[in-house]
């Protein structure tokens, strides 16, 4: 009887330190989570603030989505709008804020899927109809986030001024 008694004891004692474990690392989960989900709004805060400097410096006159992407239409275009499932054909130079060019197209556009490139683009671009040409400030989480990406550091904010030359 005392050996069974022993035996419970011990199975109880290390049933408790399993879930004692356990508990720990669903902790341990919930914080990064929880401190990773910090990061991403303060770095959403800088962002705009990043965004809305550049506004103000450049004399723009943008509107913004509730995604956090600005945008400036110099002209709407008179053409067809694209959505996200659009081929489109688009003369575009790619910046920094302080105007370091990261990427540039050639007048003539350069065409692609707009379901394959970023996130800012998927909702900027559809903004224009064929012919339209403006502006996209695209904060970091819509663009390439805390990748590196060639020349373009982490958590950078882009701007690209676009021509939708075709919808496809």
């Amino acid at each position: 009887m005392f050996k069974l008694k022993l035996n419970n004891s011990y199975y109880i004692n290390n049933g408790l330190n399993n879930m004692n474990k356990s508990n720990v690392i669903i902790l341990i989960l919930f914080l990064f989570i929880f401190s990773s989900c910090k990061k991403e709004s303060d770095f959403s805060k800088i962002d705009q603030g990043i965004i809305l400097q550049y506004i103000s410096q450049n004399n723009l006159n943008a509107q913004s989505t509730s995604s956090g992407l600005h945008y400036v239409i110099n002209d709407t275009g008179n053409g067809d709008t694209p959505n996200v499932n659009s081929t489109v054909t688009v003369a575009y130079k790619g910046t920094l804020t302080d105007g370091t060019i990261f990427d540039q197209s050639d007048l003539s556009g350069a065409t692609f899927p707009l379901s394959n490139v970023i996130q800012g683009w998927q909702e900027g671009i559809p903004l224009f109809n064929e012919g339209g040409s403006g502006i996209l400030l695209i904060p970091s989480a819509l663009g390439y986030g805390t990748q590196t990406v060639n020349s373009i550091p982490s958590n950078s904010v882009l701007i690209f001024e676009v021509t939708l030359i075709r919808v496809n």
